[in-house]
């Protein structure tokens, strides 16, 4: 038996339907829902245990592809009455780039990674739903297949942008998050957020749904000032207890520092789930895109105005202090008089946040474990205080053109390699990281057209048929029989038998006009 929207359902009749079904398993899908810490946290979720005991004998299998180590701790706290065994596996999705960047001109900035993968699908979320029918029709005005999906438009008009999106590439979904949840189109081949996410988690969730068929995938962030104004007047303004605002104004700082990085931006992700991981070299950070100082004096002003206001002030009002502020906040704490006050003018507000940011990123400050509310120092921070240890720091600058050429050389790289292990891999090799020549290009679109052609016949979407990866394994291995062709990496017995004559007549058409 399968529940959705669960708020739809009273605990009793749930318990109900399970004991009329004879369910002795009961197993919870997205079950951060359950826990008050993480970033989609559901009341409707936190009576499943109790109507799990009431049945009686029954067995909890709990799953989440976004739970950090506090919320996975509190999913079994809330769900468990004996310790569960508990499996986690890497959060890391080597095939994804990671990049974010200052908001500039939003609509560009979006443009431009749509043009880099033209004719692939591609996700674009936006905070709000006048965000998102404002750059669906920007798109659309500039001959991008964009279609709008939010929760204010009509049941019908998301049903069919949802199948549209799922039957048909080339399709861009710009959406609010209400987007996404089930939905399972493996060659999405970028997401971008037009707005800052939520949080970590939901930031992790969303650009998931990118290269879900292994092959190499993109996203982008864009992030601004008016973007953090924006989520703390919100977390202020909530009905939220105390607590709990406490806990999502800590997600925001992590995600700001996810954000500011000046590391590799995939280390920082993974580090949030409690991963350790080595550089990456597929982030914008590995790839030199963002320039870097001499942090030293700029870590030590920001240290020295964390230490002398006893931590409890975060990166807004020690901007304040650091560039001479004096704002209600500041003299109200007589933070005016202390010797920080005005010692860091070289830098303007939004930088000193940015450069905060980086030190909580880096470790070199962190939240006090026995009062989160707190602000410390870390030992690896006071080495770079004392002068005894160096540190570079991100400057806010893009150099979106030095990273181009050493991308370009990369995939040049690449492909040179891949043509050098062709012969000796084409078959049994997952090709999910191989560059394609002219030829194999030329043969994967003959195969597409091919895939797209019997997916309209049967009114399904063109990965039912094959996935692009399988697709990709067929042009660098061009088989010429059935026994050929079932080892291409994909392709069961099912699709050799209803699909192995069609595909291979393709690879025969291709070869003899060679």
């Amino acid at each position: 038996m399968f529940m959705s929207r669960l708020n739809a359902w009273c605990a009793a009749t749930r318990r109900a339907l399970l004991r009329e079904a004879g369910a002795n398993v009961l197993a919870i899908d997205e079950a951060h829902c359950v826990s008050q810490w993480g970033h989609d946290f559901r009341p409707e979720y936190s009576d499943l245990a109790q109507v799990a005991k009431s049945i009686g004998d029954m067995q909890l299998i709990a799953v989440t592809a976004t739970a950090d180590a506090p919320t996975r701790d509190d999913i079994v706290q809330k769900l468990f009455p004996a310790k569960p065994r508990v499996f986690v596996r890497s959060f890391d999705r080597p095939n994804i780039h990671l990049a974010m960047q200052r908001k500039a001109n939003v609509a560009h900035q979006i443009e431009t990674m749509i043009a880099r993968h033209k004719g692939q699908s591609g996700i674009v979320y936006c905070a709000s739903r006048k965000g998102v029918e404002k750059l669906s029709e920007t798109l659309s005005a500039k001959g991008v297949a964009a279609l709008p999906y939010h929760a204010g438009l009509a049941s019908e008009i998301r049903s069919a942008h949802q199948d549209e999106f799922l039957r048909c590439d080339g399709v861009v979904i710009v959406a609010t998050i209400a987007f996404g949840m089930g939905i399972d189109k493996p060659n999405v081949r970028f997401v971008c957020h037009a707005d800052l996410p939520q949080s970590i988690e939901a930031y992790y969730q969303e650009i998931g749904r990118a290269g879900r068929d292994g092959l190499p995938s993109d996203t982008l962030t864009l992030f601004g000032e008016a973007d953090v104004r924006l989520r703390e007047r919100q977390i202020s303004e909530s009905d939220s207890p105390p607590e709990r605002k406490r806990l999502e104004r800590r997600k925001l700082n992590g995600l700001l520092a996810l954000c500011e990085t000046p590391r590799c931006r995939r280390q920082t992700l993974l580090a949030a789930f409690g991963e350790a991981s080595e550089p990456c070299g597929n982030c914008d950070v590995c790839e030199g895109k963002w320039p870097f100082f001499n942090g030293v004096v700029a870590a030590q002003k920001v240290m020295s105005a964390i230490h002398r206001t006893s931590g409890r002030f975060f990166s807004s009002h020690l901007a304040n202090l650091l560039i001479g502020n004096a704002t209600a906040a500041i003299t109200r704490h007589g933070h005016d008089r202390l010797p920080t006050f005005g010692v860091g003018k070289e830098f303007k507000p939004g930088e000193w946040r940015s450069i905060f940011h980086q030190l909580h990123a880096a470790d070199l400050i962190a939240q006090d474990s026995c009062d989160r509310d707190r602000w410390i120092v870390t030992p690896a921070g006071r080495e770079v205080l004392i002068g005894e240890a160096p540190l570079n720091l991100r400057a806010g600058t893009d150099l979106p053109d030095a990273v181009a050429v050493r991308r370009a050389l990369r995939q040049i790289e690449s492909a040179a390699d891949a043509d050098a292990t062709l012969e000796r891999s084409a078959f049994s090799a997952r090709p999910r990281d191989a560059g394609l020549t002219a030829t194999q290009n030329h043969l994967l679109a003959a195969l597409k057209a091919k895939r797209l052609e019997i997916a309209r016949r049967q009114k399904q979407a063109p990965f039912v048929i094959f996935h692009d990866s399988v697709l990709i394994g067929i042009a660098m291995a061009r088989p010429r029989t059935k026994d050929e062709l079932k080892l291409v990496h994909g392709v069961g017995p099912a699709k050799l038998e209803r699909y192995g004559a069609i595909f291979l007549a393709i690879v025969a058409d291709h070869d003899d006009a060679l």
